[in-house]
């Protein structure tokens, strides 16, 4: 998503979708799994940022999906994490999703400011540190939030109350990567409402996470990069699971215990 096509790639994108299936429904194509895939591939090939959605789909399409999908049929509830992929990010958390300690602060977090939401916190730690509190990155990184040091101490508070401001600290990490992701936000509204970028706020935003706003701003919009753009498709093809529209079958989410179904302890 570079300047020339950081507003109408998510446009195109949708068009895709809406085109694409609007053609296989015309066949009668979307009764079958395996033609539905079909239909995704050619959103995932003209689509751009849609290249990470092919295991969401199949997800969906093997196991029914997850959390409280209404009855509503696989190939729906595929649709839908098509349209939540393209979306703001800013919906209710299935906190089945999560960890049952981290529910709180990534609520907390997606709460911090209207640019965001928990979807957005949840999805972002799983590409950061797939929920592993202890993780240390290669230059130093700590947490679950994976924050370069500098910005941590910037943006960190004693989230947790445990008198001590550290990014081993659930809490503390993922606040701290609210506070910033927000302010980044910010700075992306800012450009696009200057007419310096071009994209969404979120897309800018998650971006610049990633590799930096300045890189961001010199680009004006989301760096034409693989890294640049895979990052915020990797965090985008995530909403639907914790939305609770595809989530996983037991066992497949880091650090969730699945709560029985049967009364079953």
């Amino acid at each position: 998503m570079s300047a020339e096509n950081g507003a109408g790639g998510e446009q195109s994108a949708s068009n895709a979708v809406r085109n694409t299936m609007a053609a296989g429904a015309g066949c009668g194509c979307l009764l079958s799994p395996v033609a539905l895939i079909g239909t995704i591939v050619v959103v995932i090939v003209f689509g751009g940022l849609g290249v990470l959605l092919a295991p969401l789909i199949a997800l969906i399409l093997l196991f029914g999906g997850g959390g409280d999908s209404g009855g509503s049929s696989p190939e729906d509830q595929a649709s839908q994490a098509v349209e939540i992929f393209n979306g703001d990010g800013k919906g209710t958390l299935d906190e089945d999703t999560v960890p049952d300690d981290l529910v709180d602060p990534i609520e907390k977090a997606g709460a911090l400011c209207d640019a965001i939401g928990p979807i957005v916190i949840a999805a972002q730690v799983e590409r950061e540190s797939s929920f592993n509190a202890s993780l240390v990155g290669p230059d130093g990184e700590k947490g679950l939030s994976q924050l370069p040091l500098d910005v941590f101490e910037k943006y960190g508070k004693d989230d947790d109350d445990n008198d001590k401001v550290s990014a081993l600290d659930a809490a503390d990490s993922v606040l701290a990567q609210g506070r910033y992701l927000c302010d980044l936000a910010d700075q992306a509204q800012q450009a696009i409402d200057d007419g310096r970028a071009q994209g969404t706020a979120l897309d800018l935003a998650l971006a610049a996470y990633d590799v930096g706003m300045d890189s961001v701003l010199a680009a004006k919009g989301v760096p034409n990069t693989a890294e640049a753009q895979g990052y915020v498709a990797s965090i985008r093809a995530q909403f639907a699971k914790y939305a609770g529209v595809a989530a996983p079958p037991d066992g497949a989410t880091p650090g969730v215990t699945p709560t029985p179904t049967d009364g079953s302890l």
